[in-house]
């Protein structure tokens, strides 16, 4: 039988076969909570749901955000090809 490091985000409680993408997936979560917060506490009147969603958005696709406050907002409007980090991501069964 063979042993197999994993890393568990305590966040969301999701595996990963590698400790830098488990590193990079908290930190994006950290984000996205941060941003909820900030979203939350200058507009009251959005829905908490809709709060999250839009935290986790603007995290995951922070780099794009980035580019386009630095003079490029078109790139906001690009479809992206790319296959996302949460591909390589296991669930815990519960």
């Amino acid at each position: 039988m063979a042993i197999i490091p994993m890393w568990k985000c305590d966040r969301d409680e999701k595996l990963f076969d590698n400790k830098k993408e488990a590193e990079e997936h908290d930190k994006m979560l950290e984000l996205a909570a941060n941003i909820s917060s900030w979203v939350e506490n200058e507009i009251s009147e959005i829905p908490e749901e809709a709060i999250e969603t839009l935290g986790l958005l603007m995290a995951k696709n922070k780099d794009k955000l980035l580019i386009a406050f630095r003079g490029k907002p078109e790139v906001l409007l690009e479809k992206d090809d790319d296959t996302d980090a949460s591909d390589n991501v296991t669930a815990i069964k519960k």
